[in-house]
């Protein structure tokens, strides 16, 4: 079996599973990777394919240069793109296709960049800014959702009213996640619940209206530059944002990582980045523990030696 082969054999295992335990989000991922195999094998090997046996551990290694010097990739893009490829060799040596793994040494550093997020500040300009245009008005409407609720645009997109919930007098959303499956359930602010009202038809329906996400995206900037916001961000970072709030506002880790349904703590611990405002916080309460700790030490001694200078002059 050829490398590229056995690529569209796993995209094909891939794309059935797509709606059920995948995304096809994540699928195009996948698809994206093989064609930059394909690409690579054409422009440095000078072939339209090679054999699972003629793989050498060299064969990734220059993959990840192609992909940064033809490619202009980055870190973790050119990660990614090496782990696609270093599994469907991993599977092809389960399956005994291929006698060894050739890339059972390659390790490359991911990477991770700090991820991007707006402050609470910068919300609320965004929250409260007038736009005339009704499709900015919008696009402001799911971003700050977003921001609000820690919820993904396909999680959002797919909201319905009878995701709602009452428990104890608040409202709740109670769903899975469109990516993994694994459940969340976040508390609605009233600002979240005030945007879902402008939006709600009926229970059967999907609460907001049907719009591509490259759409929201490439509008999204306009928005942001409108509110004088001239950052690269993206419809994701609203996602960062809420975690970094809720960081900062006292959530626990633990708590944060349900709300946000991942399946791994260390998935949240990469995303909500712990911002200085929160290590200020911190430190503020170590030092108004200390405080008292050291002032009642200092205090004593000042104490006992007041008192042995007063004891000195008594007995002159």
């Amino acid at each position: 079996m050829t490398l590229l082969q056995a690529f569209d054999a796993d995209n094909y295992q891939f794309q059935l599973r797509v709606g059920k335990d995948r995304s096809i989000h994540s699928y195009h991922i996948m698809l994206r990777a093989r064609n930059y195999v394909a690409d690579f094998i054409k422009a440095w090997e000078h072939q339209s394919d090679i054999p699972l046996s003629r793989l050498q551990l060299d064969f990734i290694q220059r993959f990840s240069v192609y992909l940064s010097i033809d490619r202009g990739l980055r870190g973790a893009t050119i990660w990614l793109n090496c782990m696609m490829l270093k599994g469907v060799i991993l599977r092809a040596h389960r399956r005994g296709l291929i006698n060894r793994n050739p890339f059972a040494e390659f390790h490359i550093a991911k990477n991770i960049r700090e991820r991007e997020y707006l402050s609470e500040d910068e919300i609320r300009l965004i929250m409260n800014h007038p736009f005339i245009n009704p499709m900015q008005a919008y696009v402001r409407d799911l971003f700050v959702f977003s921001a609000l609720t820690g919820m993904s645009y396909i999680d959002i997109r797919q909201l319905k009213l009878t995701d709602i919930f009452l428990l104890d007098g608040y409202r709740w959303i109670i769903s899975s996640r469109h990516k993994t499956g694994i459940p969340f359930q976040v508390r609605l602010l009233p600002q979240a619940y005030g945007i879902i009202r402008r939006y709600a038809k009926n229970d059967k329906q999907q609460i907001f209206d049907w719009c591509e996400y490259h759409a929201i995206a490439k509008r999204l900037s306009s928005v942001l530059n409108e509110c004088g916001i001239h950052r690269h961000i993206t419809f994701h970072c609203a996602r960062h944002s809420f975690a970094v709030m809720a960081l900062n506002q006292g959530i626990p880790i633990e708590s944060l990582s349900r709300i946000l349904g991942h399946s791994n703590i260390k998935t949240t611990q990469i995303y909500a980045r712990i911002t200085m405002k929160k290590l200020g916080s911190d430190f503020k309460h170590f030092e108004n523990n200390l405080n008292p700790i050291f002032s009642e030490k200092k205090e004593s001694l000042h104490s006992r030696i007041k008192n042995k200078i007063l004891s000195f002059l008594r007995k002159r």
